[in-house]
């Protein structure tokens, strides 16, 4: 009898460690693959998990609860070309001169000295894909194939910048929105209502060609930005009119996404990130989405303009159904993902930290000690503290008191200055209602030494100081 035993317990211990080392084999000849889903425009209230009530969405619901799920994501700015430079070089936007959205034509793009997500995980032997919208430079030496893409298909700018804006001849004068596969336009865009079938469609034809391999798959949807379209398969569907039946594509996209990963077996092994560059675009009103609980939207350091719904999934590495309150922003994402591939990170200066400690569950604290709100012009407007969030003077958009938009026409905005410092605890007023900055003046002034010392790296035009730290942005003649 107690031979047997002993034999049985000798029995799992040989097992237990071949089950060991052949998950540690497989982990070292099959890395990770990525798919980050970034959305454009999309309030944190959009998802079902964050406070949807009228908006279905059941596979990024899902995502969260075999994931984990973030409340307190900031987007790296809150504009389109800014923040999507954010999140690909792990810098903020401003060390590498990126500023605002870029238009069609701009002599500007994103420097190709910049180490991107793709170049880094390119370099491990990753197959790296882009389907959707780029906006980091239009012009041929700034599109996806100079920054590590293998395979673009998309559209170069927000997909507003075409002729059919609603204030085209008194403000704009744009000209066709192109299509590219790769560097080449392949058509000229009238209407957009199948254009998230064919990202979703590209999406999934990449994962089965490259299912073999490691790969990295981004996913920079053009919509929820105006103007809205959806295909026939989901319009009327939403209890929020056409805004919630774009968001219900979306999600099916999502799903689409998962659902090839799991028919070749890889789910288990691939980490897939689910977030938006900014928040809703607040005057176009029921074309807009919510920002709620948060203050004001896109264009504002508010944390209506940067906090975003944030869904990462990876079954292999991390145990789901968890909610994280901890601070982590887009520059995060690339030294994440490096750790958790094992990627070597850029050479030159980045100033992301890897979550992944706080994601798998080792740490409760934010991997940086503050981050810091720029906008237009290497403005410094803001900087999250632990649960402090501290606003310098500054002049900033609203729609507070003014009429919205409607079915794709925008508002006006007023403009409003901040003259004096304000400061606000988010651990009891996320709405940003309550200024305790005379109540905590010890916390008002370590913040303000934080924001010297940034001022020094990176400058702050509001003060007339330029950084030590800065790159410049790519440019042509």
């Amino acid at each position: 009898m107690i031979r047997n035993l002993s034999l049985f317990i000798l029995i799992i211990l040989l097992t237990s460690c071949k089950d060991k080392t052949e998950a540690i084999a497989s982990a070292e000849t099959k890395p990770p693959n990525v798919v980050l889903i970034f959305t454009d425009d999309q309030g944190y209230q959009d998802v079902g998990v964050f406070g949807a009530k009228d908006i279905p969405t059941p596979h990024l619901d899902n995502m969260a609860k075999e994931g984990v799920k973030l409340t307190s994501f900031y987007a790296a700015q809150a504009v389109c070309s800014a923040s999507r430079a954010g999140l690909l070089t792990g810098c903020y936007p401003n060390r590498i001169g990126i500023h605002n959205a870029f238009m069609p034509d701009s002599k500007i793009g994103l420097n190709p000295s910049e180490t991107t997500i793709a170049e880094m995980l390119r370099s491990k032997g990753y197959a790296t894909g882009i389907f959707g919208k780029w906006h980091l430079g239009d012009h041929p030496d700034f599109l996806p194939g100079k920054h590590g893409f293998d395979e673009y298909f998309g559209i170069p700018y927000s997909n507003d910048m075409w002729p059919f804006h609603p204030q085209q001849g008194p403000v704009f004068n744009f000209g066709p929105l192109p299509l590219y596969e790769n560097e080449t336009i392949i058509d000229t865009l009238t209407n957009q209502a199948q254009l998230t079938t064919q990202i979703t469609e590209r999406s999934v034809d990449f994962i089965n060609r490259n299912k073999d391999r490691p790969f990295f798959l981004y996913v920079p949807h053009p919509q929820p930005h105006v103007p809205l379209f959806v295909s026939d398969k989901f319009r009327g569907k939403s209890g929020r009119g056409l805004y919630g039946d774009v968001i219900m594509e979306i999600d099916w996209s999502v799903g689409q996404i998962l659902n090839a990963l799991k028919s070749h077996n890889l789910d288990e092994n691939t980490v897939v990130i689910f977030t938006s560059d900014n928040g809703p675009w607040l005057s176009y009103g029921n074309h807009a989405g919510s920002a709620l609980p948060f203050r004001e939207g896109k264009g504002t350091a508010w944390e209506g303009g940067h906090r975003e719904p944030f869904i990462i999934r990876y079954p292999a590495g991390l145990k789901g159904g968890r909610t994280i309150d901890a601070a982590v922003m887009a520059i995060d994402i690339l030294p994440t993902i490096a750790a958790i591939t094992g990627s070597k990170l850029p050479e030159a200066a980045i100033d992301g930290k890897s979550a992944w400690e706080l994601l798998y569950g080792d740490s409760k604290e934010s991997p940086q000690e503050a981050y810091y709100f720029y906008y237009r012009v290497n403005e410094l407007h803001g900087i999250r503290y632990g649960k402090w969030k501290l606003y310098f003077p500054h002049n900033y958009r609203t729609m507070e008191g003014q009429q919205p938009g409607k079915d794709g026409l925008p508002g006006n905005y007023v403009h409003l200055d901040l003259n004096e410092i304000e400061l606000y605890d988010l651990s009891e007023d996320l709405g940003e209602t309550t200024n305790v900055a005379a109540e905590y003046p010890e916390v008002v002034e370590e913040i303000e030494q934080l924001a010297d010392a940034m001022r020094k790296k990176l400058g702050d035009s509001l003060k007339d100081i330029e950084g030590t730290d800065n790159r410049q942005a790519g440019t042509i003649e």
